[in-house]
């Protein structure tokens, strides 16, 4: 939901697009006639919302679901899915290029159709939508509100003519897109999350600007499926936020697949010259001067909150999003904030987990706190850069010392089978114990190995236990395991080594 901005725009209105606003946006949608009194109302229908609601509405309690949007939010609509959807699309072609490695002839002039696989994947998202529809949220008790939502007090929630009062309410509206101050770029329409995946032509020439996980994404993907992309950021490399050996290997691989790397930007400017648009900036003292059929903007997020009337309810907020406690009870106590509107970690898993703490702590009056969710997140280029809990650098700040432990995929059998030896586990421990602070995973399948990882975090594991528990051979999270072997070697004092070769003089 949003306050300032127009509402996400299907495009194109083919038969999938169709079928995705029935299910999410019914055009012949009729709110219900409000309860008296709502145990929860949650506005916004993003992946916070959908469970607080359905969370809620499971226990009994009385819910009224509210979305300005589209139901599902960014997550279906125009980020985890979509994205997805094209980035297997771009691995399918990147595979078929590896396939001569692998001793597989391909016939020269093998078409890449982006038409198709962008039908392909509002194909699958719209059967997806079916999980996150105003119906079966219906079916399920919930009632279920579109429209704006804006507060007209502590305890009332305003849909159009329909006022909405709760003992409890959730406010997950999430966060859009925002554009960086880059002269020119007011004057051209460009693209954004929101908008890229209407897309049904490939841009022969893509300018991105941020090389964030979204921004390295998108240009591995659209050049992967032909366009000529330059990729901007105004740090050095890309993945600035990453952990740095992580980044670099991401940094080689998009350069292999034909990405243009324009770091450490300076002075860019968007100019739109007799129906053209130019890209201009510095990068490493070197001046560019590129023209371009598409500009993405994947830098910057901002909190939809302008439309919610949040003076009226008491709650407060900055440009930051929601300001909450560590139970995630706003200024107002009775209302609470999940998701990217009162968050850092911007990920459905996170606004998953935010929500069920929610609902504990609103509904069963729990005194569960945000700090204890240990959330991992993963980066969906090729390989996968995945990570969990601290970077090496941040224990440092938190006067943390650490022992790492690292196990490259070079050395591990299934990724040299699989011609994938480009990356690594990596595992923090507190230094002289076995207790893991953080890991960074570089790897295909990073994003589902690091789950091992944040697991044994979450129940006290250490690394000794991970090198007990047998791991198929061969698979590419042995590389896990390797890494426990790496940390067990160091608690073999010198005594214990002496007591060892003792014995074993004493067996020959």
């Amino acid at each position: 939901m949003t306050g300032s901005h127009d509402l996400v725009q299907l495009q194109p209105l083919d038969e999938h697009n169709r079928k995705l606003e029935s299910n999410v946006r019914p055009p012949d949608w009729v709110n219900p006639t409000p309860a008296g009194r709502y145990n929860l109302v949650v506005i916004g229908a993003g992946t916070a919302g959908l469970v607080a609601a359905v969370g809620a509405a499971s226990l009994g309690a009385k819910v009224a679901l509210v979305e300005r949007e589209l139901m599902g939010g960014d997550c279906l609509n125009v980020g985890c899915v979509p994205s997805k959807g094209l980035i297997s699309a771009a691995r399918a072609v990147a595979q078929v290029r590896k396939a001569r490695e692998f001793g597989v002839e391909i016939p020269p002039g093998v078409n890449v159709s982006f038409a198709d696989a962008m039908t392909r994947m509002r194909r699958l998202r719209a059967d997806i939508s079916e999980n996150d529809s105003a119906e079966r949220f219906k079916s399920l008790g919930v009632d279920v509100f579109l429209g704006e939502a804006r507060f007209g007090g502590r305890d009332e929630v305003l849909v159009g003519d329909a006022t909405l009062r709760f003992k409890k309410a959730v406010i997950a509206t999430g966060a859009r897109a925002a554009a960086p101050p880059i002269p020119g770029l007011e004057k051209i329409d460009y693209l954004t999350n929101e908008s890229v995946f209407s897309l049904t032509e490939l841009p022969p020439r893509l300018g991105i600007i941020g090389a964030g996980p979204i921004g390295c994404e998108l240009a591995q993907s659209f050049a992967r499926m032909g366009s000529e992309v330059f990729l901007v950021e105004a740090e050095h490399g890309v993945l600035p936020r990453e952990d740095r050996d992580a980044a670099e290997i991401v940094e080689n691989t998009i350069l292999e697949d034909g990405v243009k790397l324009l770091c450490c930007g300076r002075n860019t400017e968007i100019r739109n010259e007799s129906g053209e648009t130019r890209l201009t900036l510095e990068s490493h003292g070197r001046a560019y001067d590129e023209p371009i059929d598409q500009l993405l903007v994947s830098v910057g997020r901002a909190p939809n909150i302008e439309s919610l009337g949040l003076e009226a309810a008491g709650v407060k907020a900055s440009k930051q999003g929601i300001e909450v406690n560590s139970r995630l009870q706003t200024a107002n106590p009775n209302i609470y904030a999940a998701g990217d509107v009162a968050s850092r970690y911007q990920f459905t898993h996170a606004a998953d987990f935010m929500a069920r703490l929610v609902l504990r702590n609103a509904l069963f009056k729990g005194r569960g706190e945000v700090d204890s969710l240990i959330i991992p997140w993963c980066t969906y280029t090729s390989p996968e850069v995945a990570h969990v809990g601290l970077y090496e650098e941040e224990a440092r700040d938190q006067g943390i010392e650490v022992d790492t432990f690292t196990q490259e995929m070079a050395e591990v059998d299934r990724a040299i089978l699989e011609g994938e030896v480009e990356g690594f586990v990596k595992v923090h421990v507190k230094k002289g114990k076995d207790e893991i602070v953080g890991a960074t995973i570089v790897a295909r399948d990073a994003g589902d190995m690091i789950s091992e990882i944040t697991l044994a975090m979450k129940h006290g594991i250490g690394l000794s236990g991970i090198a007990e528990t047998i791991h198929p051979y061969p698979t590419q999270a042995d590389a896990i395991r390797k890494v426990g072997d790496c940390f067990n070697r160091t608690r073999l004092t010198p005594f214990v080594m002496s007591l060892f070769d003792k014995w074993l003089r004493w067996t020959r």
